[in-house]
């Protein structure tokens, strides 16, 4: 698969086929991908938490929210992720924040890039409540949770759109399918 093929099917999904696992190795895998991108000033401040469990999902599926502007359940019923690779920070690091937070972003992209390469997809998430998160895993305070990635097989549909009359630029749901409104290219380039 293309570059470009990846990149338009790396969609945030937030519905996923149960039946279909995401294991352990294939975490591994991800993450190994991640270790090996560039870090800001090579301080390398990531970890990673894989879970796989049916209880640590449901956990992690307590702790956070899906698409929480739409006002819907999500994921829906008997359509959660099947995994998740939680991002966090190591303080002893002592990375400064905003190449810390460039990292984040390159290992998520990553992540997310190699698991459609895989058949799967995922959503990046960052509404969650870091204290509960490393109290309900036992994460030691030194290990600042940044970023959760739920990853499953999808089972939904997303499609890019044009931003609506107005320029809104808010997503929505109609039919099923997940409509992102997208800025035109000519829009962007100064």
């Amino acid at each position: 698969m293309d570059l470009e093929s990846l990149v338009l099917q790396n969609r945030s999904y937030r519905s996923f086929d149960e039946t279909q696992p995401v294991s352990k190795d294939i975490l591994r895998k991800l993450v190994d991908l991640a270790r090996r991108c560039p870090s800001g000033m090579n301080k390398q401040p990531l970890c990673y938490k894989l879970l796989t469990e049916e209880a640590d999902i449901s956990k992690m599926l307590r702790n956070c929210r899906f698409a929480a502007s739409l006002g819907i359940p999500l994921p829906p019923a008997g359509h959660c992720p099947t995994a998740f690779i939680l991002i966090f920070e190591d303080t002893a690091a002592q990375s400064p924040r905003t190449l810390m937070l460039k990292d984040v972003g390159i290992a998520a992209q990553t992540i997310l890039l190699g698991a459609v390469e895989m058949g799967f997809g995922g959503c990046m998430l960052g509404s969650f409540d870091p204290a509960r998160l490393n109290a309900d895993f036992g994460i030691a305070d030194r290990y600042q949770p940044q970023l959760a990635i739920a990853l499953g097989k999808p089972a939904e549909e997303v499609a890019l759109t044009e931003p609506h009359g107005n320029g809104s630029l808010t997503y929505y749901r109609e039919n099923g399918t997940h409509y992102v409104p997208k800025r035109c290219l000519e829009d962007i380039l100064l």
